[in-house]
């Protein structure tokens, strides 16, 4: 696994661990890298910071465009691989789009349901078609 690919996982953790906590997005951060173990890197940084600061639009895109599933009845999972699957493809440049698709439904097969790799290719993939619309 690509240091890159661990630290999107990382980041999963995080954002999966403050919603369970039921804290704010990323409000777990803070106490992950004071204990940094494992490591949180700066990409995981980035990554969790970026999800945080741009969550209201990334969910109404998700919300928009997710048929027959609402946020709330997506497996927790899938919504936190979906959300750094949305945030790398419409804010982060430095990442190509056919990377962060394919990075989150990696993601998806290995730790979610047989269902979801599917899923979340094919919500992504309608996100990157609307990319150029969207203004971001």
């Amino acid at each position: 696994m690509s240091a890159r690919s661990k630290a999107r996982k990382r980041a999963l953790d995080v954002l999966f661990e403050s919603e369970v906590r039921g804290l704010p997005v990323g409000g777990t951060l803070p106490d992950r890298i004071e204990d940094n173990d494992p490591p949180v890197n700066e990409f995981t940084v980035a990554l969790v910071e970026g999800v945080a600061k741009n969550i209201g639009a990334i969910d109404d895109l998700l919300s928009a465009h997710s048929v027959g599933w609402t946020l709330d009845r997506m497996p927790a999972v899938d919504r936190n691989i979906l959300r750094i699957g949305a945030y790398e493809l419409l804010y982060d440049d430095q990442v190509p789009d056919v990377v962060a698709v394919s990075e989150a439904v990696a993601l998806a097969r290995d730790l979610s349901t047989d269902e979801s790799p599917a899923f979340v290719n094919g919500l992504l993939a309608r996100l990157l078609q609307l990319k150029p619309t969207l203004g971001i």
